[in-house]
């Protein structure tokens, strides 16, 4: 494989950058299509958050073994044109006075298929145009950069929202998926390591069973990988009801929508450029052990308060709980692209993100069926509480004996009270 090189690297960064702008804008516009155009309820709203995410549940699992078939840079370029191309039918439909809850629900859904496929191809790409000794720096950067888009974005939208109405503001990330897929063509071609010469080729089933069995049966991953679904199940519900609850429990405008969904941003900003600092002087393991108690912390914050204290509450809390999610997903992300096989990587990618991303349509879901019954203030407050499994998993599991997450490949383990 042709070394990497930094110039490939900041196309791939200048890429995702592109695509998460358009990403952010659609994260405000859409669900606010929904219920400003639309008139949905919560049930609605959830079911499409839900479809948002669907696709990791149908197809996570075997989206590994089909990328590990595949060129990773085509699989991406594909990927954009069809997520452009789904997003592109919401504004033609409403143009044409046909657009309807179940057409933004199979956008959406069609959307999060492309994603599956371009998620796992773009995390397997990376560390073959990154060193291994740079890859927890440079996913810090795409992580502060994902953050800085959905500071930026969704303020962004709320005035474009405000200005032109949420349907033409979706054309914003079909122009963004159409610019990153021409940026990725420009990269060199990437594929996963190729078989030995008169090794047979894996049967689909085979290939997918073995991705999970190293991840469910890894002492590190696997207690990771049950902290990322407590934190998305959470992620979920809040992606049900948050632009409900803004606009129906505290009646802010399309404009304060996009500003207070923008502190989550702001949280994971400040989050992703700590980490370098926070690993080095604490460690990935204790970094991922007391995520979760800062998450609880800000979850606890968002529903509390009416008018401007409500205002006040949601984005303190908002900006809490995104910090606190950044760090986790960074150090686990950076393990296994240094822990995994490389043949293994793209389904080990794939299957942690089927297991903890398939929670955030369950909590969506979850989230709209409950709040038709006690109310959204209620249930995104209970929600909070889930996220104390978190800790309670890593905490019983070998990473609570470390002080990196990598010290386990090495041996090596520290008490957990040192460095408290």
């Amino acid at each position: 494989m042709p070394a990497p090189s930094a110039r490939a690297f900041w196309t791939y960064w200048s890429a995702t950058t592109t695509s998460g702008v358009g990403t952010a804008v659609t994260t405000v516009a859409l669900p606010l299509t929904a219920v400003t155009v639309l008139h949905a309820g919560p049930v609605e709203t959830g079911v499409l958050a839900a479809a948002s995410y669907l696709a990791w549940i149908v197809l996570g699992l075997p989206a590994g073994a089909i990328v590990h078939r595949l060129p990773l840079r085509a699989t991406q370029v594909v990927a954009d044109l069809a997520r452009a191309a789904a997003v592109l039918t919401v504004p033609l439909a409403w143009w044409l006075g046909e657009l309807t809850l179940a057409h933004l629900v199979l956008a959406a859904l069609a959307v999060n298929v492309a994603e599956v496929f371009f998620f796992t191809a773009n995390t397997t790409f990376l560390p073959t145009v990154v060193p291994r000794h740079e890859l927890t720096g440079r996913n810090s950067l795409v992580s502060a950069t994902q953050a800085a888009t959905q500071l930026g974005g969704p303020s962004a939208a709320g005035l474009l929202v405000q200005a032109v109405g949420a349907v033409p503001a979706l054309l914003v990330d079909v122009v963004s998926y159409v610019a990153s897929a021409l940026l990725l063509r420009r990269l060199p071609e990437r594929r996963e390591p190729a078989l030995a010469d008169g090794e047979a080729r894996p049967r689909m089933g085979a290939m997918v069973a073995e991705g999970w069995r190293f991840v469910v049966r890894h002492p590190v991953m696997a207690p990771a990988t049950w902290w990322a679904c407590a934190v998305n199940f959470v992620c979920g519900v809040q992606a049900g009801l948050f632009a409900l609850y803004l606009v129906r429990d505290l009646d802010a405008p399309p404009a304060m929508v996009g500003v207070l969904l923008a502190a989550d941003g702001l949280g994971s900003l400040l989050a992703a450029a700590a980490t370098p600092w926070l690993v080095r002087r604490f460690g990935s393991a204790r970094v991922l052990l007391f995520d979760g108690l800062v998450g609880f912390a800000g979850a606890l914050l968002i529903p509390l308060g009416a008018g401007p204290v409500g205002w006040l509450c949601f984005a303190l809390g908002t900006l809490v709980f995104g910090a606190s999610v950044v760090p986790g997903s960074v150090v686990t992300r950076t393990y296994r692209q240094v822990a995994s096989p490389p043949e293994l990587l793209s389904r080990v990618m794939a299957t942690v993100r089927f297991v903890s991303w398939g929670m955030i349509p369950l909590g969506s879901l979850a989230a709209g069926v409950l709040a038709a019954q006690v109310g959204n203030r209620a249930v995104l407050l209970g929600s909070a509480f889930v996220l104390l499994l978190g800790p309670l998993v890593v905490g019983l599991s070998p990473i609570r004996r470390l002080r990196d997450l990598e010290d386990h490949d090495s041996g090596a383990a520290v008490p957990l009270a040192v460095g408290r």
